[in-house]
Formats: structure tokens, C-alpha cells, sequence
């Protein structure tokens, strides 16, 4: 009955472990046509002035599609990681695990974690990617009514334009402030993968920490500095985002 007990946890882990592999490739790429459906739009928007409408259209209706596709298969799997997470719980509760064994409970916390970070991370790159289609959307109209207007005037004045210049320059400094979030994302992600490298070390070591509490004291120690550096870096990464943003807008 243990045997099969452990066995039955043991499925249950490489199930988590391979839906969580699954879920990070999908969100990279989901991170990467939110970053690119920005771009694709800019161009876009560039072409729109000298060509028809027909082929911007077309291309944001294809990452339309990809977007729903993808953001359904994240959302499956989510669903399935959630699932093998509850059966993990289920089978810590049960009468047959004995109520003191701290690693199984470790390791149900650890899946529980990543799940979470890995919804969050879905969520925000979703609304992210909302935020500029409605964007894209309005300048889009925008540019029309301009179209529109120059179409049924026939007359290039002076105040046509003055407000052309402006809307080019606003879609210049919206250029730099979409690299400059191109950057923060891609510094995201990096952190995000040295995220999982210092969980898998700081779980082996709580292991050594629990097996020799000599080396609790260095530990609590190490963790201490890491916070202390977690805290330079992100206070680094917010004042280099302000300067870029207020030379942006400069």
C-alpha cells in the first residue's frame, strides 16, 4: 500500500513538473505576440498613410486569432495544473500519509506557488495585450477620420498639417515608450527564469538547513543579502524605467 501510495505521488509530481515546462514555454510565447502585435501595429500604422487598410487588417486579425488561441491553451492547462495540484492536496489529507511529513507539504506549496506566479504572469500579459489593440484600435480610427478628412476637403492646409506633425510625434514618443516596455519585458522574463534557479537552490538548501541546523545561521544570512540586492535591483530597474520615460516625453 506505501509503495503505491508513493507511486501515485510520484505521477502526480511528474504530471506538475510537465504542465509547469508546458505553461512557461506558452507564456513566453504569448509574452512574445503581445511584444510583437505592438511592433506589427507601429509599421502598420506607418504603411496605412501611402496603402490601403486591407493589408494592416489582415495582419491584426491573424494575431487576433493567435491571441484567443493561445490564450485558450494557457487557460487549459492552468486548469489542468490545478487539478493535479488539488489531487496532491487530496493526498495529504488522506488517512493513509502521515501528518507530520513536511516534505510532502514543501513540495505542495512550491507546485501552489508557481501556479500562482504562472497565473499571474498570464493575466497581466493578457490585459497588457488588450490595453494596446484598444489603443491601436482608437489611432486606427483616428487616422481614418484624418484620411476622411483630407479625402473630402481635397486641401492640404496649414492646420491639417500642424496636427499630422503632432500625431506623428505622438507616435514616436509611443514608439519609444513601447521599446522601452519591450525592454522591461524581457528583463521580466529573465528574472523570472533566475526566479526558478534560486527557488530550486533555496529548496535544497532549507533541505541542508533542516538536516544540519548548523547552517541555519548562514542561511538566514544569504537570505538576508538577497533581498538587500533584490531591493538595489528593483529600485535600479524603477529609476532607469523613470529617466527613460521622462526622455521619452521630453
Amino acid at each position: 500500500m506505501a509503495a503505491g501510495s508513493s507511486s501515485y505521488w510520484e505521477d502526480l509530481r511528474k504530471q506538475a513538473r510537465q504542465l509547469e515546462n508546458e505553461l512557461d514555454l506558452k507564456l513566453v510565447s504569448f509574452s512574445k505576440l503581445c511584444t510583437s502585435y505592438s511592433h506589427s501595429s507601429t509599421r502598420d500604422g506607418r504603411r496605412d498613410r501611402y496603402s490601403s487598410d486591407t493589408t494592416p487588417l489582415l495582419n491584426g486579425s491573424s494575431q487576433d486569432r493567435m491571441f484567443e488561441t493561445m490564450a485558450i491553451e494557457i487557460e487549459q492547462l492552468l486548469a489542468r495544473l490545478t487539478g493535479v495540484n488539488d489531487k496532491m492536496a487530496e493526498y495529504t489529507n488522506s488517512a493513509g500519509v502521515p501528518s507530520l511529513n513536511a516534505a510532502l507539504m514543501h513540495t505542495l506549496q512550491r507546485h501552489r506557488d508557481i501556479l500562482q506566479d504562472y497565473t499571474h504572469e498570464f493575466h497581466k500579459t493578457k490585459a497588457n495585450f488588450m490595453a494596446i489593440r484598444e489603443r491601436e484600435n482608437l489611432m486606427g480610427s483616428v487616422r481614418k477620420d484624418i484620411e476622411s478628412y483630407k479625402s473630402g476637403s481635397g486641401v492640404n492646409n496649414r492646420r491639417t498639417e500642424l496636427f499630422l506633425k503632432e500625431h506623428d510625434h505622438l507616435r514616436n514618443s509611443d514608439r519609444l515608450i513601447e521599446e522601452t516596455i519591450s525592454i522591461a519585458m524581457a528583463t521580466k522574463e529573465n528574472m523570472t527564469s533566475q526566479r526558478g534557479m534560486l527557488k530550486s537552490i533555496h529548496s535544497k538548501m532549507n533541505t541542508l538547513a533542516n538536516r544540519f541546523p548548523a547552517v541555519n545561521s548562514l542561511i538566514q544570512r544569504i537570505n538576508l543579502r538577497k533581498r538587500r540586492d533584490s531591493l538595489i535591483l528593483g529600485g535600479v530597474i524603477g529609476i532607469c524605467t523613470i529617466l527613460l520615460l521622462l526622455y521619452a516625453f521630453h
